[in-house]
């Protein structure tokens, strides 16, 4: 065992950037997750439960899903058991190159039901980079909702194939609007990489180097068009901190601004959940990635509002919580105040 410096962490991606004073170490190979093919086997290394150096293995379920709130990561999904102590370990192919790291599990016993998530090893590289560099993870960010074309809007637009992300909407005054991006555009290429599904759009702007110029290929009016757009910095990234993380309220979670594209998939005012420790909040059951509504039945839109209710909420009390969970939707949970 080592003792480590937290050099920083990222919520947005669930990443923390350690340092050790050691010799001799063994470097992993590292391997690119783009290269995994649906159906291969995949082993993941972990101390599940607390048994150490713990192998399970299994197949590549799908790629590039996007569960939760975290729009900037591009799982990996396997069907490879991962249980509490997994977390945080290499998911490696067979010719022993690390190509992600497993993060979390899709269930509703608490427990393994075969659907698992591991972190892309290039998206935990990068963020682990940016910690390095700048002590915190700079994102880009262009100001546009989206959404997925399905079959009948490729119809209407004209469309042979069904790719892209259609955008409902462009913020005012957003890089997006300065590069000329319009409502009802569908984006199909960024610099050459076409777009599968909307999920594609943040996952690449997200990974994209504020200030730096990109080229976008568009749908309008039934023709193609190309953009060069200079993405802007993400605004308010509560998510991203240099240090190591630490909690803001009486509830032992930390929470971040939804982002705009977010607020167009679930047309709700709130704040993201990015973190939950011991507390009142984790016992009620309040998960990482829930968007919190309401709180004593006062609304809670923005990060500023979340902590001034918070704040002020009864001690030794119980309290009603709002919330929306991404793929269960609303629901009340009941939070009891610590006595002091």
């Amino acid at each position: 065992e080592y003792k480590a410096k937290v050099v920083g962490t990222d919520a947005g991606t669930d990443v923390a950037l350690l340092k050790i004073n050691a010799d001799d170490l063994q470097p992993v190979d590292i391997g690119d997750s783009q290269d995994l093919k649906v159906g291969q086997w995949v082993v993941a290394v972990g101390q599940p439960f607390g048994f150490d150096h713990t192998v399970t293995a299994g197949i590549v379920s799908a790629k590039k899903r996007q569960i939760g709130r975290e729009q900037y990561v591009p799982y990996i999904q396997t069907d490879v058991a991962i249980n509490p102590g997994n977390s945080g370990g290499p998911l490696v192919d067979l010719d022993g190159r690390v190509v992600g790291i497993n993060s979390q599990i899709w269930t509703r016993s608490g427990g393994y039901m075969g659907i698992s998530f591991a972190i892309p090893i290039e998206v935990a590289m990068h963020v682990a980079e940016q910690l390095k560099k700048h002590g915190k993870v700079r994102r880009g960010y262009l100001g546009v909702t989206y959404q997925d074309v399905d079959y009948d809007l490729a119809q209407s637009f004209g469309m042979d194939e069904v790719y892209g992300a259609i955008i409902p909407e462009v913020s005012e005054g957003s890089p997006a609007e300065r590069g000329g991006l319009k409502a009802g555009d569908i984006v199909l290429e960024i610099n050459g990489h076409r777009l599968e599904s909307a999920a594609d759009l943040p996952f690449m702007i997200g990974l994209t180097e504020p200030g730096e110029r990109i080229r976008v290929k568009i749908l309008r009016d039934g023709k193609e068009k190309n953009l060069t757009i200079k993405v802007g910095e993400r605004p308010d990234q509560d998510d991203a901190t240099s240090s190591s993380g630490r909690l803001s309220n009486r509830l032992g979670l930390s929470v971040a601004p939804m982002p705009e594209e977010m607020k167009g998939t679930y047309d709700e005012e709130g704040v993201v959940v990015t973190r939950v420790e011991k507390g009142p909040a984790l016992r009620a059951g309040i998960q990482r990635g829930d968007i919190i509504v309401s709180i004593n039945r006062e609304k809670v839109p923005t990060v500023k509002r979340f902590r001034e209710v918070v704040k002020k909420l009864p001690a030794g009390k119980r309290v009603p919580v709002l919330l929306v969970r991404p793929g269960l939707g609303r629901r009340f949970v009941v939070i009891e105040m610590p006595k002091k």
